[in-house]
């Protein structure tokens, strides 16, 4: 996808990636789905197996020669027991995904964690030599300051009892390191590319809005978490900290999508590269972009 002179690529790290409808959005049906099945099959509902489909996923973010890597997925052989599929995992071949873009670690210049839960900073670190370093070591990782002091405050109280135990091995490692830079609503990271809060997934969650003339796109992290959330907006994830502002953020985004032709581009939105909203009645529909 291009925007104005940026272009945003997508590096994968598992695809597909299932949940039941219990896990992910509890207390609903997928056969409130139905209507929508044409839009929702077979990329993003498994109807015959009641799962919601997502992609763990990287955005790459090229513009003016720098290279900025938007959320860094599960990682490597790190201890994730209630999650057997990541539990220890190897040869995932993200790395090697990275290298098929034509980079490096060493050439990211920006990690922007969007929000600090395990599928979105694994690979901010990895293992050598029994310690966990920085995988992208000449990058600035920025993490918004909410978002930082609520995880650091709750590893306070329970060193690795929550989140996988994911700011031990992911996140801590690297402000250790002194390459975290805390950032709050309305950063500029650079030209027309501004930091947005979106909380409610999460206390701090942040999105990068990208905006060229009359072209703007807004990775949006978490706010909306699956494509189901168009049509369902007042559906909430288990992982959600705060149901109500959740909604209000996603409402937010989809009336922002109408009014400015925004595109949206949800972390673990898979086979498209982004979606506009449009309004169908008195609901919300999905415009898919390839």
């Amino acid at each position: 996808m291009e925007i104005g002179s940026a272009t945003i690529e997508t590096i994968i790290d598992v695809d597909p990636f299932a949940l039941s409808m219990d896990l992910l959005f509890p207390g609903n049906s997928i056969a409130d789905l139905a209507p929508h099945a044409a839009v929702l099959a077979p990329h993003h509902v498994d109807f015959e197996a009641g799962h919601i489909l997502l992609a763990i996923q990287s955005h790459l973010v090229r513009i003016n020669g720098r290279n900025i890597l938007i959320d860094t997925c599960v990682g490597e052989h790190k201890p994730r027991p209630r999650r057997q599929d990541w539990d220890q995992r190897s040869h995932s071949e993200y790395l090697q995904r990275l290298a098929a873009h034509g980079l490096r670690p060493e050439d990211i210049d920006v990690v922007l964690c969007t929000h600090l839960h395990a599928d979105h900073v694994g690979w901010n670190t990895r293992l050598f030599n029994g310690r966990w370093v920085p995988t992208f070591p000449n990058a600035r990782y920025l993490i918004g300051r909410r978002e930082f002091d609520h995880w650091s405050d709750a590893e306070q109280r329970e060193p690795s009892h929550h989140n996988h135990g994911s700011f031990a091995d992911s996140v801590a490692p690297v402000a250790d390191a002194g390459l975290v830079d805390l950032v709050e609503d309305g950063f500029e990271l650079f030209d027309g590319a501004v930091l947005r809060l979106l909380p409610g997934h999460t206390p701090g969650q942040m999105g990068l809005c990208l905006c060229h003339g009359a072209q703007k796109a807004f990775m949006c992290a978490d706010a909306v978490h699956s494509i189901v959330q168009v049509f369902r907006p007042d559906w909430t994830t288990r992982f959600c900290t705060d149901v109500s502002t959740a909604v209000a953020t996603r409402l937010s985004l989809f009336e922002e999508s109408i009014e400015a032709g925004t595109i949206i581009v949800p972390a673990h939105l898979r086979h498209f590269s982004g979606m506009r909203i449009k309004r169908a009645g008195r609901e919300f529909a999905p415009e898919l972009l390839e």
